[in-house]
């Protein structure tokens, strides 16, 4: 086993069981955030090219799998229905797989398929196949990829519950201001809190495809509820934004910009704030506005706090 496949191994491992044990101490929110995060790491890597995996492919098919049990669990969690949920004792069965991913060789015990995902590009890939796209001025600005794949849209979380003296955030997202809005095809929006590292420090949503495009606006009108108490983000971080949509000719689907919110501008009411050129930047180092033009995401905030 190579270090990099053995220290993998040692994250994932961690990961899962921190999981699993907040999950089993009725930690839910935190269980939930573990799962996803995970989830996504998984995917990551078993969408990864043959020359920049440790893993084979029937491996990766593994744990594709494994991604596919820790979501159908994170849904068990908020959902209200409790018939055919995946359990955690069902999930408990996956350790032992994970750790021994290089030698495991038997049936998958559960009948489930990796989550279906578009096309995921190899960092840099994305901008070098989109040169010719609109921005205004030039190529995209430097920063970080994607950390991970895109979801499919719609994975909204509910709000927490409430604690004496801790604030929530609702943000409704109104409209995105685009010159060629009416082009985009199944936009939406993927939210997520980071760290002045990039790190998530929350569960990552996607909204649902949006409601309407007229002139230079897309519509979406819905709430995000953020999955943290505002007290408790750390100092530094902020909130992303990533305006993607699909591009039918090339089978993925493209971030076409950003947008990030930092903690002071938190505040009851109504914000618009600026956009940025992809790729997105979630150190904040190299920031290029995608326009000139007076075109904004339009924001409304509301906190609650008892």
């Amino acid at each position: 086993m190579s270090e990099a496949a053995r220290s993998l191994l040692q994250r994932w491992g961690a990961s899962f069981r921190k999981g699993t044990d907040f999950d089993s101490w009725g930690q839910l929110v935190e269980a939930i955030d573990e799962y996803q995060i995970l989830a996504r790491h998984l995917q990551k890597e078993a969408q990864s090219q043959h020359n920049n995996s440790e893993f084979t492919e029937d491996q990766k098919k593994t744990i594709a799998k494994i991604a596919t049990c820790l979501e159908l669990r994170s849904a068990a969690l908020q959902s209200t229905q409790s018939q055919d949920e995946f359990k955690l004792e069902d999930l408990k069965k996956l350790e032992p797989i994970l750790k021994n991913i290089l030698t495991y060789n038997k049936e998958f015990p559960f009948d489930v398929q990796p989550v279906p995902l578009r096309k995921i590009l190899a960092p840099g890939e994305e901008e070098h196949l989109e040169f010719e796209e609109d921005d205004e001025e030039g190529g995209a600005g430097a920063g970080s990829p994607n950390s991970f794949p895109a979801r499919v849209p719609g994975t909204l979380l509910p709000r927490l519950p409430s604690e004496p003296g801790m604030t929530l955030l609702t943000i409704n997202i109104e409209k995105i201001g685009l010159k060629d809005a009416g082009q985009c095809i199944d936009p939406y929006i993927t939210v997520s809190v980071k760290d002045l590292n990039g790190i998530d420090l929350t569960p990552v949503q996607d909204t649902p495809v949006a409601l309407r495009k007229e002139d230079t606006y897309v519509h979406f009108n819905v709430d995000i509820e953020i999955q943290k108490h505002i007290e408790r983000l750390t100092k530094g971080a902020a909130i992303f934004f990533e305006f993607k949509h699909y591009k039918p000719k090339k089978k993925f689907t493209s971030t076409k910009c950003f947008a990030f919110m930092e903690m002071d501008e938190i505040k009851p009411g109504a914000i618009v704030i600026e956009l940025y050129k992809k790729p997105t930047d979630f150190k904040r180092k190299k920031l290029q506005l995608l326009t000139k033009k007076p075109l904004y995401l339009h924001l409304h905030q509301t906190l609650h706090k008892e």
